[in-house]
């Protein structure tokens, strides 16, 4: 049995939650929270196995709750919030929250997306996952400079990411430099809406430039482009962006096996393929992409990822050529990325 601590200022939302996720019988919620004070005397004493956390609270809000609550008792929360409050959620993140749903996924009518998340997210090692988080990841010698070559032909690096992802992002685009040389195109799975608060989050962790993506924008070394959560995205041999409606009855969004097949068909060898933490199997055909065409695919371990679901998936398809831990895949990116180096 789950045991869950439902926390919102909302009477509404609390209900709401309540009764999609006891429409399981695999889940009880054990209690219920108004303000951050609350959330934490009782994730102590009711020792829930997971927390559903709003953000915007009295007393003490979220941001300010997440952290008491990893000291006093590591458990899995997952952030519930309005657009209003998406890049401080996203701060939540970095603090040890696992992800970010927004409120109107809250559905009495569906839920199963609400049931299925909180638990995956239930089974998680949070302790573990916050000593992965404390712990430094060294910056290369590499990272300092970089020569351009204009003679060399164009690289790019397509990131694939879902649950997990945003911490995983953070961690990698934290340790590129500005000088970074070749353009980065991601696809994260986020609720509608989400992408430019998402951006604006991960520009306060980097020296990069972090945007949602405009259709008809030319990809530029040292930015980074986030797939708009809406619509699906490619990249055309020339570095134009594309971006166009979801095909009917798509199950992930943005579409991560979208992105990476369209780098693989533009790029060719000098694509890079990235695929992160997340549950589902998105993204996997799209680094089989990459790899057919001779280019470079690298997963994150298992060790390291919230989920190892797709990640998990393409490196048992046989997709990845390299499984490498979180704080190793910046440094391989850079060292990929001097080699690749080209003008735009």
């Amino acid at each position: 049995m789950i045991r869950v601590l439902v926390v919102d200022d909302s009477s509404l939302i609390r209900e709401m939650v309540r009764d999609i996720l006891t429409s399981d019988p695999e889940i009880k919620v054990v209690g219920e929270a108004s303000d951050g004070i609350q959330a934490v005397a009782k994730a102590v004493s009711l020792k829930p196995d997971i927390i559903t956390m709003d953000i915007e609270m009295p007393l003490l809000n979220g941001l300010e709750a997440i952290p008491k609550i990893m000291a006093e008792r590591p458990i899995p929360i997952l952030v519930i919030t309005s657009l209003s409050g998406v890049r401080t959620a996203f701060c939540a993140v970095s603090k040890g929250a696992l992800d970010v749903v927004e409120k109107s996924d809250i559905d009495s009518d569906d839920g199963s997306r609400l049931i299925r998340k909180v638990k995956m997210l239930a089974g998680v090692d949070v302790a573990a996952h916050i000593a992965k988080m404390n712990r430094p990841i060294e910056s290369s010698e590499q990272a300092k400079s970089f020569k351009r070559d204009s003679a060399l032909r164009k690289s790019i690096v397509a990131i694939a990411s879902s649950t997990g992802g945003p911490y995983a992002l953070s961690a990698i685009l934290s340790k590129l430099p500005a000088s970074f040389p070749v353009p980065i195109v991601v696809a994260q799975h986020v609720a509608a809406g989400f992408t430019q608060g998402m951006a604006e989050w991960l520009n306060t962790c980097t020296q990069l430039t972090v945007t949602s993506a405009n259709s008809g924008e030319i990809v530029a070394p040292g930015r980074v482009y986030l797939n708009p959560s809406e619509l699906d995205m490619r990249i055309t041999s020339k570095g134009v962006i594309m971006l166009s409606e979801s095909s009917a009855g798509q199950l992930y969004h943005p579409s991560c096996d979208q992105l990476l097949r369209s780098v693989a068909d533009a790029f060719k060898e000098k694509s890079i393929g990235v695929i992160l933490s997340g549950m589902g199997s998105d993204g996997v055909a799209g680094m089989k992409a990459i790899k057919s065409v001779g280019g470079t695919t690298i997963a994150q371990d298992e060790q390291s990822s919230v989920v190892f679901g797709m990640n998990g998936l393409a490196v048992q398809q046989g997709a990845v050529q390299r499984v490498l831990s979180l704080s190793m895949i910046p440094d391989y990116l850079i060292r990929l990325a001097d080699y690749r180096r080209g003008s735009y």
